[in-house]
């Protein structure tokens, strides 16, 4: 089998001139696969303007992909994440069309693909990842026979009517038809797959199954899920406990502590969850004092000015809601705009009673499986945005509309009210679907369809 990703499952560091393996359970699931398989991972090093020759790490072979400080510009920062990942997620943002991305998108595509296919046997698998090389699947297939051709898409795919603008829809989807079997999070981007696909490029078939240019296309819901014993043994152990201990005490020791954990994106929704933290002090003066919310703001793309401009009104927000309602010593709203190491993480999610997490859209928001997997005690409340993939599976949340802020702030006054009761059903339920739909049976599930 060979992995094509955008990044390598390893970063190089600098300062020490060394590759440092990456977190995350896509590479937790992999990686014996490939080492199974004496499989390859292609994948850009995360260092522009330096070419790496391929190598072996934990007994996978590395092969990297270059690219210079112009292709992450235009192709990453520009076509990517200025184009694709706003209309991929319903436009929360107006997604930018300009031709000149465009070329370097699909010269990209076609180096990854380049890469790929001198590492490729016709009796292999190709497996690629993500929105950020959907023409690599029919490149690759023009370019050599192989055994089978994945694609696995880890955001949402638009409805029809949003993805029907993007001038390139047409050259998008035949790019991605050229993969035997087509994997998605979630049952409503599959379908608004399908249904781009037969309108646009003139496919024939169902939601499950496609027939394109005389061939038959598989398309499987592959909910991606988190590796629940790493997060499980972490939560128990006494060093989390005592962390966890002195998380609330650091915070006071309110009656709830509130926790979102995000990277800093406009897809988030950290906004309208900051606005229904301050309906509910509205509303409930009494809980001043006595709630706390910590807001984890992971750094995310710096670089780009409309996230600037994102840190600077989230900021904004919080300083005028704690000045609104702080007490001495006791801001109702804690922000934390910085990365947080695994033990640290979990730990937090120890401290909190109620998992707040809303985003606009998203592919599967796995930071909620991940605080269900920390509750062995079965207490706590999870609020979670029905405009995420995991609430498709995940019904026993507290499901809630994002948009709707006085929604938000009744959802979460009844959270707080049942976060501490071990007896509470709905703990239970979702501690039972996140264990027995973890990353390892994503990846049986996907591979299986792949004849891996």
């Amino acid at each position: 089998m060979v992995v094509i990703a955008n990044r390598l499952p390893i970063a190089f560091d600098d300062d020490s001139d060394t590759w440092m393996p990456s977190p995350g359970g896509l590479v937790s699931a992999l990686t014996p696969i490939l080492q199974r398989t004496q499989g390859s991972w292609v994948g850009w090093s995360g260092v522009a303007d330096r070419d790496f020759e391929p190598f072996a790490y934990a007994g996978i072979s590395q092969v990297p992909v270059s690219l210079s400080q112009e292709d992450y510009e235009e192709f990453y920062v520009g076509f990517c994440n200025g184009t694709l990942w706003p209309l991929y997620h319903d436009s929360v943002r107006a997604p930018q069309f300009h031709r000149h991305w465009w070329r370097p998108y699909r010269e990209v595509n076609q180096r990854f693909t380049d890469v790929a296919v001198s590492r490729l046997g016709p009796d292999d698998v190709a497996w690629v990842q993500d929105y950020q090389l959907q023409l690599v699947p029919r490149m690759i297939r023009e370019a050599k026979t192989v055994h089978r051709i994945g694609f696995y898409l880890h955001i949402p795919f638009p409805p029809v009517e949003l993805f029907a603008k993007l001038p390139w829809r047409v050259q998008i989807l035949e790019g991605l038809l050229g993969a035997d079997v087509l994997a998605f999070q979630s049952r409503s981007s599959r379908t608004n797959f399908a249904v781009a696909a037969r309108r646009l490029a003139g496919a024939h078939g169902s939601s499950r199954r496609l027939e394109w240019q005389g061939r038959p296309i598989e398309l499987q819901v592959a909910p991606i899920g988190i590796d629940t014993n790493v997060f499980g043994k972490m939560a128990t152990s006494e060093r989390t406990r005592v962390a966890a201990r002195q998380i609330r005490a650091h915070l006071g020791d309110p009656d709830a502590v509130i926790l979102g954990v995000d990277r800093l994106d406009y897809t988030k929704g950290i906004d309208l969850r900051m606005r229904a933290i301050q309906t509910l002090l509205e509303r409930r003066r009494d809980l001043t004092g006595r709630v706390a919310f910590v807001q984890i703001a992971v750094p995310s793309r710096e670089d780009v000015a409309e996230y600037r401009r994102i840190r600077a009104d989230i900021e904004g927000l919080v300083g005028r809601i704690n000045g609104d309602f702080a007490e001495v010593g006791r801001p109702p709203i804690h922000y934390l705009y910085r990365s947080v190491p695994f033990e640290e993480l979990v730990a937090y999610y120890r401290a909190a009673d109620v998992m707040f997490v809303t985003p606009l859209r998203d592919g599967m928001n796995l930071v909620a499986k991940e605080y269900v997997a920390t509750r062995y005690d079965n207490t706590g409340a999870l609020i979670l945005s029905e405009f995420a993939g995991a609430a498709e599976a995940m019904t026993q949340a507290y499901v809630v509309n994002p948009f709707d802020v006085d929604g938000l702030a009744d959802t979460l006054e009844e959270a707080i009210g049942t976060a501490s009761d071990p007896g509470n059903p709905r703990m239970k339920a979702l501690r039972r679907s996140v264990a027995s739909h973890d990353v390892f049976w994503w990846a049986d599930r996907c591979l299986a369809a792949l004849d891996v």
